[in-house]
């Protein structure tokens, strides 16, 4: 009986210390409200926060309907392409909260009107539909916003603790 106890000790002790390893949180994430900024890359359907050259956390994405090609137009159903800002929240969003990108800047305003067309705006990063959070396994297979960026839920609820209003994001092609 003291063997098999003392036989027990030597297998925990590794399973144990291999557990706390995993619960460790990495010094980079240790305070989420450190990302400096946001990267979107578009083709490889991922969201990364930063700190300066710093991978905090990536997330899977999933994007506008039409997602490629920079946005043009109202309805158009594709994310921008550029440099903006995360500039206001909203915690009571028809989806699982969400994040504001400052499109139509400048540039984006000029070009919808030379081709005489209303840029749109209310480009967002969202979780899940309300209430619908648990089909994100299957919706985030799939392209599935009007131009928007979206993540799980639980994603989101990382995202939002990590990014302040004036976060700048870059949504590469």
């Amino acid at each position: 009986m003291v063997a098999m106890i003392a036989n027990l000790r030597l297998l925990l002790a590794p399973a144990l210390f291999i557990a706390a390893a995993a619960c460790a949180v990495s010094p980079a994430m240790a305070d989420q409200s450190v990302a400096s900024h946001v990267i979107v890359d578009k083709s490889e359907r991922r969201l990364d926060l930063m700190q300066g050259e710093t991978v905090l956390a990536s997330f899977s994405i999933a994007l506008g309907a039409q997602p490629e090609g920079h946005k043009q137009r109202e309805g158009d159903e594709r994310t921008p392409e550029g440099r903006y800002v995360l500039d206001w929240r909203n915690p009571d969003s028809a989806n699982h909260l969400a994040l504001h990108v400052s499109y139509p800047n400048a540039e984006d305003v000029w070009r919808a009107a030379a081709a005489g067309e209303d840029p749109g705006g209310m480009i967002m990063i969202h979780g899940q539909k309300n209430y619908l959070g648990w089909l994100a396994y299957l919706t985030q297979l799939f392209d599935w916003t009007d131009g928007c960026i979206a993540v799980t839920n639980a994603d989101m609820d990382i995202i939002w603790n990590s990014v302040p209003v004036g976060t700048p994001i870059e949504i590469r092609p």
